[in-house]
């Protein structure tokens, strides 16, 4: 059960992805919260301008999402061992995005949401991201600690 210790995190928020798909985070039932902030943010605005950026926020938020997973996953496939390395973010990129499309599966069967290959592609993006994240922080890390890189010379980022 070692493996727990690492992976707990990343099941966690699988979980919580699932949950964000159903009716209850639909973008109905945001719009209701949404729409009267930005309307109390920007009182001028247009309802079709507070509606894109309705939009925009969802769609943030799956890159935000997915940018966090994907920094799960990547605890979960190191364990224990230091550093970034190549093969474990593509992993976990990998991985994030076979969640997302599963994700997105799983919408196509509730009735207030649809499934969307262009959310499967942000969602990706937003893995990516986080793989870029994680690889700079251990660098800057490894630096401060005066280990050179942590980043594995076998498989450098460029």
């Amino acid at each position: 059960m070692d493996w727990l210790r690492w992976w707990w995190p990343a099941l966690v928020w699988a979980a919580l992805i699932f949950s964000a798909s159903t009716d209850r985070f639909s973008g109905e039932h945001t719009s209701r919260f949404f729409i009267p902030f930005l309307h109390w943010l920007f009182p001028s605005a247009a309802s079709e301008t507070l509606e894109g950026g309705h939009l925009f926020i969802r769609k943030c938020a799956h890159v935000g999402e997915y940018l966090l997973f994907s920094m799960l996953l990547l605890r979960g496939i190191r364990g224990a061992r230091r550093g970034w390395r190549m093969e474990w973010a593509v992993a976990a990129v990998a991985a994030a995005t076979a969640w997302a499309a599963l994700d997105e599966l799983h919408q196509a069967f509730v009735p207030s949401r649809g499934p969307s290959m262009l959310d499967v592609l942000i969602d990706a993006c937003g893995a990516i991201a986080g793989q870029a994240v994680f690889a700079v922080a251990s660098i800057l890390h490894a630096r401060r600690a005066g280990r050179g890189t942590a980043v594995d010379r076998a498989n450098p980022i460029m």
